[in-house]
Order: C-alpha cells, then sequence, then structure tokens
C-alpha cells in the first residue's frame, strides 16, 4: 500500500490567500479538488485529450499559461507516420474556458484555425475539436465504477500542482480527416484526460508513460514529483486503481528517442518499445519547451495493492520527457 493520504471527500485545492490548502495533499480515485487558484501569472491550466485508435493517434489540448492560451490539434496516422499539427499562441489565453473541476462543465479554445470543446458531465465527455483537414466527433462514456488518478504535488505553499490522469477511458465516435471518415469503436480504441492545475516554477521538466488495453492500464510520471511525497504512479485493474507511491527511475537515450525506455522501481518493472517519436517545440521568448513523446507498446509488469503481478505486455500508449520555461 501506498504512503499517501487518500481523499475522499471534495476538496478545495487553495486557501484563501490563495496558498496551497494542507488538507488537498494526497490521492483520490475520482475528481474530489476544486481548482480555486487565486493570483496571476504562474497559474497554469490545461486539459489534454490523448486518443488512441487502430489507424490514428490524438493529441488535443487547450491550456492557460495566464499570459497566454496555448492549444493545439495533433494526429497521427499510425498507417504511414504522417503527423498534421495545428497550434495556436492566444495571448491572456482569450476566450479559453477551464473549468475548476475535472469532469463537470464546459471546456472551450479557439485561435489559428483551431477549436476544441468539450462537454463534461456524470456519465461522460463529448469530444469535438476542428483544425484544417481534420475533424474531432467523440463520446468518452464514464463507465459505473471506472475510477482515475488524482493526485496533488507539493512543492511548496506556493508553488503546487493538482493533476487527474484518467487512463483506459473507453472512446467512440468519428475522425473525419480531409473529408475521409474513420469510424473510432469501443473495444478497439481507448482515451486518456491529463487534467492539470496549479502554480509552477518558470523550469519545470517531466517524465510521463500512460498505456492501455483490455482491462489493464497504467499510469506512470517521473522527476517532477521527486522528493515531494507525492506520486503519480498507478496500475488499473478492471477499472479499479492501485496507487504505487515509490518514485521511479526511468531510462531512455536522449540521442535515439526510438531505443527502449526503463521505468523501474518498487512495484513497477516496465519497458516501452516506441514506433514513432512527435518533437513539439516552441519559443516564444520567455515561453519555451521542447517535448518528445513517443507511441509505442509497453511490456512488463506492475504489482497491485496485493502484490499481485499484473501483465503489461501489449498495451498501447506513450512515454515522454517535456522540458518547459513557462
Amino acid at each position: 500500500m501506498t504512503h499517501e493520504r487518500e481523499i475522499t471527500e471534495p476538496v478545495d485545492l487553495c486557501r484563501p490567500d490563495g496558498r496551497l490548502n494542507p488538507a488537498a495533499v494526497g490521492w483520490s480515485r475520482r475528481p474530489l479538488h476544486r481548482a480555486n487558484l487565486r493570483g496571476w501569472g504562474r497559474a497554469k491550466r490545461w486539459e489534454y485529450w490523448g486518443v488512441v485508435t487502430p489507424t490514428h493517434i490524438v493529441g488535443l489540448v487547450a491550456s492557460s499559461l495566464d499570459y497566454a492560451g496555448v492549444h493545439s490539434v495533433y494526429l497521427l496516422d499510425r498507417r504511414n507516420g504522417v503527423e498534421r499539427t495545428t497550434e495556436a499562441v492566444v495571448p491572456f489565453a482569450r476566450g479559453t474556458v477551464l473549468p475548476p473541476v475535472s469532469g463537470a462543465g464546459e471546456v472551450r479554445a479557439r485561435g489559428g484555425g483551431l477549436a476544441v470543446h468539450v462537454d463534461q458531465g456524470p456519465d461522460g465527455s463529448t469530444i469535438r475539436a476542428t483544425a484544417p483537414g481534420v475533424e474531432v466527433d467523440l463520446v468518452a462514456p464514464l463507465p459505473p465504477g471506472h475510477e482515475s488518478l488524482g493526485v496533488v504535488v507539493p512543492w511548496s505553499t506556493r508553488r503546487f500542482q493538482y493533476t487527474l490522469k484518467d487512463v483506459g477511458r473507453p472512446v467512440r465516435g468519428t475522425l473525419r480527416v480531409d473529408g475521409t471518415a474513420f469510424p473510432v469503436d469501443t473495444g478497439e480504441s481507448f482515451a486518456v484526460l491529463d487534467h492539470g492545475r496549479g502554480k509552477w516554477p518558470y523550469s519545470a521538466r517531466w517524465n510521463w508513460a500512460a498505456g492501455s488495453g483490455p482491462g489493464r492500464a497504467v499510469q506512470l510520471g517521473g522527476v517532477w514529483t521527486d522528493g515531494t511525497g507525492s506520486t503519480e504512479n498507478a496500475v488499473f485493474v478492471d477499472r479499479r486503481l492501485h496507487k504505487i507511491g515509490a518514485d521511479l527511475t526511468w531510462r531512455y537515450d536522449r540521442a535515439d528517442w526510438l531505443r527502449p525506455w526503463r521505468i523501474t522501481g518498487d512495484r513497477v518493472d516496465v519497458t516501452f518499445h516506441p514506433f514513432h517519436e512527435r518533437v513539439a517545440r516552441t519559443n516564444l521568448g520567455v515561453l519555451a519547451g521542447e517535448t518528445h513523446q513517443c507511441f509505442g507498446h509497453f511490456s512488463g509488469w506492475a504489482a497491485t495493492d496485493d502484490g499481485e503481478r499484473v501483465d503489461l505486455d501489449g498495451l498501447v500508449g506513450w512515454a515522454e520527457e517535456a522540458r518547459n520555461r513557462w
């Protein structure tokens, strides 16, 4: 069992003065934190939806960094490796809507020829996005008993992050690429939500991996949580979360991102085998970042709360390194 405290009731992320609420520090099995962020300049808010289908991988971002909204629509054709990326930087995140509680309310972002609109409710989320040549029209139902991982990472009372990773969501609908429709069928496809709200230091680096398959999913993080007493690590079996509290060791070749990655630690021994590398770079002076997100397959295992090793062979997903000045 993890040493971290499980949160079981709704809680505000911040105290009235804007500092971290000590009662919010811990982890949860469903969205319970309200991101009542106050102050301007260091607050970061985002929604990332990643969708994997047999033919495509989709990445949708709506975000506010206070002084800018950074949005994107990404599409990878798995059959030929062709990428399409549309990005927008909107001054002061004008028109961006990001609700304080995950799974409740609307997410909206628009600019630079793209639009993202997510309508969230207790039964699931409707995900729509448009970009040149790309239309996304999906539903991600929320099955009864489905669990997600919410974690507060406390660097200090002034710098902290609430992250919710919802891995292995069923998804259905349609992708349309240059007028050609590609059905997205439940059972063959899955969605991942990364919901983030917090106040970050100017310079940050993280690792993130997520993979899903029938009846199993894994969520792993590193670097940014190290030494805080919190982690974003878990394995899911039949939608039930098993929290992993130990920091993990990540090994990969920054000169060759497509070589296998190793992620190891207490209750985790995973190898990630990439088949495609996505590189995203931003350099606007004060705002800069570089992300290497590799898509691929997992092998290895992660252990449940009672010590059972869950076979992760064949799970599909991604592993990434991100470095930001923001």
